[in-house]
């Protein structure tokens, strides 16, 4: 594969590292300098760390697994560990903690990375499990990634004025179809190849399906004011029995952000109120309403593996690749990743990130709900600790998959498995429907 760290010789891998290193945290300072220290110590949102705490955790993690574990130096501030550690901290309790101020905060996690810069000289990445081809530094630069993504969503709900700045999405360049069959047969689920893969994502095994049919994008604002206005949120017909439980005592009758506007919508991005587009993927809808427009619109959400097989399985060749395009890195031609824009690029904007079959959109602009509780694989095993998967497993959670446009490339590929409660919609999260192929369309 040209776009992992395989083969790469040390000191090669020692400049990747640098630079993804580099790359991710340059990121960070723009999310953390973007509002002053009220707006950095303010709780948005009870769902929402403080992003100061978010900045000072990313530090204490760096230092826990690299600094620590992998150098094996002496601490730079263990009195804080408990402070920043999510299991002890729900995110609720947050604000009211003795957190480090956000200078100190700053000064904190530059400590850390000067340290880590100076052991990622010396270190061997073929001593031990944990650092075979720079996975414990891989693994920061994604935990640091879905931070800043996290970061990302409590500036979404922030109520003060806007302060991102991004360019407006690509416009559609190819017409896309409504719908995609998938032929019946097996395809391989999950890798054992990718060196930074993280536990959940292997092993690698055989999966057999049916024939089934996918959208061949996400499901648009469009459609969705179609189910809006058809009264599916007055309809407990289209809802699951916990869907519809929840739509009644949260009081759901829009994605989140919406407001009427005359005899349309509106949606508030990043501070601004914008005129919904109806080519746009729709965002900021839960597991239940995604599950409710599926129904409605008389389909289904697709199981993870339906999801997976659609975007990784190359019918010429049998394999599964490490995207929809194949196994070079994403680059602004193939998806809307990394916060180049600040919402979903309308359908049709990204041909060369096609799957082989003609499923468009699956990497970036909207983590996509499907069907399937989060779960081990068969073979699972936890690496480098429990806390990271295992004890998220089970039917509380529900898988999201593909990464939004505030998903950076470092935490996006085709095994990448993204969970949440089924209520949650802070996150920047769509879908995409599915449905059984008739046996007219098996038989193709």
């Amino acid at each position: 594969m040209t776009d992992t760290t395989t083969g790469l010789g040390t000191e090669d891998l020692r400049a990747r590292i640098a630079t993804e290193l580099d790359r991710t945290r340059a990121r960070t300072v723009g999310l953390t300098e973007a509002v002053d220290d009220g707006d950095l110590t303010r709780q948005h949102s009870p769902l929402m760390s403080p992003l100061v705490w978010d900045l000072a955790h990313i530090g204490n993690q760096e230092e826990l697994w690299l600094v620590r574990d992998v150098g094996g130096r002496e601490p730079v501030r263990c009195d804080i560990d408990d402070l920043y550690d999510a299991f002890k901290q729900p995110r609720k309790d947050r604000p009211s903690l003795p957190l480090l101020p956000p200078t100190e905060a700053r000064a904190y996690v530059a400590t850390v990375r000067d340290k880590v810069y100076d052991l990622l000289d010396g270190v061997s990445f073929d001593e031990r499990r944990l650092v075979t081809d720079g996975f414990a530094f891989g693994m920061m630069v994604q935990h640091e990634q879905q931070h800043d993504e996290t970061m990302l969503a409590t500036h979404q709900l922030r109520t003060g004025p806007a302060v991102l700045h991004a360019p407006p999405p690509p416009e559609p360049a190819a017409r896309v179809a409504e719908e995609v069959l998938v032929p019946t047969g097996p395809f391989t689920m999950g890798t054992d190849a990718d060196p930074w893969a993280l536990d959940n994502e292997r092993p690698a095994h055989r999966v057999e399906l049916p024939a089934y049919v996918i959208d061949a994008a996400p499901v648009t604002n469009g459609a969705y004011r179609e189910f809006i206005a058809d009264g599916g949120y007055d309809d407990p017909r289209w809802w699951s029995e916990a869907g519809w439980r929840h739509r009644q005592e949260a009081g759901l009758g829009a994605p989140m952000h919406w407001r009427r506007d005359g005899d349309g919508w509106a949606y508030r991005r990043f501070g601004r109120w914008d005129r919904v587009r109806d080519d746009e993927p729709v965002v900021h809808v839960c597991f239940h309403e995604a599950w409710a427009y599926a129904t409605w619109a008389g389909k289904r959400l697709p199981t993870e593996a339906e999801w997976e097989k659609a975007a990784r399985w190359d019918p010429a060749t049998g394999r599964s690749r490490r995207y929809p395009w194949g196994d070079d890195e994403p680059t602004s031609a193939h998806a809307n990743l990394g916060q180049r824009h600040l919402w979903p690029a309308p359908v049709g904007a990204y041909p060369a990130g096609a799957s082989p079959l003609g499923v468009h959109q699956l990497m970036g602009d909207v983590w996509e709900w499907v069907s399937t509780p989060f779960r081990g694989y068969p073979g699972f095993a936890a690496f480098p600790y429990r806390e990271y998967s295992e004890v998220f497993f089970g039917d509380d959670h529900r898988v999201l998959r593909g990464g939004s446009f505030g998903t950076d490339r470092a935490a996006c590929r085709g095994t990448f498995r993204n969970w949440d409660y089924p209520i949650r919609r802070q996150i920047f999260s769509g879908f995409r429907c599915a449905r059984d192929a008739r046996p007219e369309e098996a038989d193709r």
